[in-house]
């Protein structure tokens, strides 16, 4: 993708951006990304769970990464959220005995389904966990979200590092970040559904592509794709649409998955 002129305007970023979310913005784009799983279930409790964990194991090559999700949700049925509060911690990790996918094993992602359960009884959903650590006051999401993610890692029994990092640790939480978009924004593409936080407090899910479209554009001046690099990204994304800030993640992310140009 050529580099912007340095004369660009916020006025030829937003054609450049609109016409990518014409061409891209629609659901049948949606495949292969892990958003498809949340897309198959009805209610939000479902979809928050199923968001969490698609999210969460949305890293590598996504031909393994597709069978990986799937192997998590086969076992939960048609109502994951309701299959999750009924499990013990011992069914999960008698469930899941011998998962692995690259850097998550059976341990790792017994502790993920056992917090989010443990969570979702005393908070009553992730959403309303999120929330009550939001204030609207807040520029960003990046404070909520760390406080769940304080949640899960108390309510996990293992160490859950890799599958939700924490703000604070400075990275920038990209799929976390990915799962808030999809259960935040509600659009024909976003499921929607929480109201823990607002569009417009949504942090830019931050990975080696979308940070080298960045770059190239201008959008932030950070070396490496970082928590400080993903509120840079979303200030200039504000700037051209304050309320919804996420407007053109998925746009912008389409060509690279599927090896088109992105000049419009």
């Amino acid at each position: 993708m050529p580099r912007a002129p340095a004369t660009s305007t916020l006025a030829t970023e937003r054609r450049w951006l609109e016409g990518l979310h014409r061409r891209y913005h629609h659901p049948r784009f949606i495949t292969p990304d892990p958003l498809e799983f949340v897309h198959r279930y009805d209610e939000p409790d479902d979809r928050e769970v199923v968001g969490l964990i698609a999210s969460a194991l949305a890293y590598g090559n996504v031909t393994a990464m597709r069978p990986a999700i799937g192997r998590v949700l086969d076992p939960l049925g048609a109502r994951p959220a309701a299959t999750i509060a009924a499990w013990t911690p011992r069914r999960v990790r008698r469930t899941y005995a011998g998962f692995r996918y690259r850097f998550t094993d059976a341990d790792t992602l017994g502790g993920l389904l056992v917090a989010a359960r443990r969570v979702r009884r005393t908070r009553g959903s992730l959403d309303a966990c999120l929330a009550t650590h939001a204030t609207p006051t807040d520029d960003d999401a990046f404070a909520a979200l760390g406080g769940l993610v304080d949640e899960l890692h108390a309510a996990a029994g293992a160490p859950l590092t890799h599958l939700i990092p924490h703000p604070r640790g400075g990275s920038a939480c990209k799929r976390l970040c990915l799962w808030l978009r999809w259960m935040v924004r509600c659009d024909a593409v976003d499921p929607g559904g929480w109201t823990g936080v607002a569009p417009s407090q949504l942090v830019m899910p931050l990975d080696t592509h979308v940070f080298q479209i960045a770059q190239r554009r201008g959008w932030t001046r950070r070396r490496t794709p970082n928590g400080a690099a993903a509120l840079e990204v979303t200030t200039h994304l504000r700037r051209l649409c304050p309320r919804d800030p996420l407007r053109y993640d998925f746009a912008i992310t389409r060509p690279g998955i599927r090896r088109e140009p992105a000049d419009i």
